[in-house]
């Protein structure tokens, strides 16, 4: 017997995906790496994003684990904005996705 999943992780694995995307578009496409090779950044911005596929199985655990290591692409999204002119529209929708995926874990806390 399957459980539904709940909207809010759904819209969690959406802003997971999304930031996965993002990462591809933003460092293999629009703006690769000038002083490293593109598989190298690729490798290093991507890969943490699968690492949670590992426990797909329990949503709420495969969405703890990104909400987690998006921290790390969030401050990346914070000093990519405040860097780069060029590029501040991409830090600024990763910035959106890490926040979206973290408050759906914040929305799937059960209260008392």
């Amino acid at each position: 017997m399957t459980t539904a999943v709940p909207a809010h992780y759904r819209l969690g694995l959406a802003a997971w995906a999304g930031l996965l995307l993002l990462q591809l578009v933003w460092h293999g496409w629009l703006f690769p790496a000038q002083l490293m090779p593109v598989w190298l950044v690729l490798l290093i911005t991507v890969v943490p994003l699968l690492l949670p596929l590992l426990a797909i199985r329990d949503v709420r655990r495969a969405l703890l684990w990104v909400g987690i290591l998006s921290l790390f692409y969030f401050c990346h999204g914070i000093a990519e904005g405040w860097s780069s002119s060029s590029e501040r529209w991409l830090a600024l929708a990763e910035i959106i996705l890490t926040l979206l995926l973290i408050g759906t874990l914040g929305a799937g806390v059960k209260r008392k």
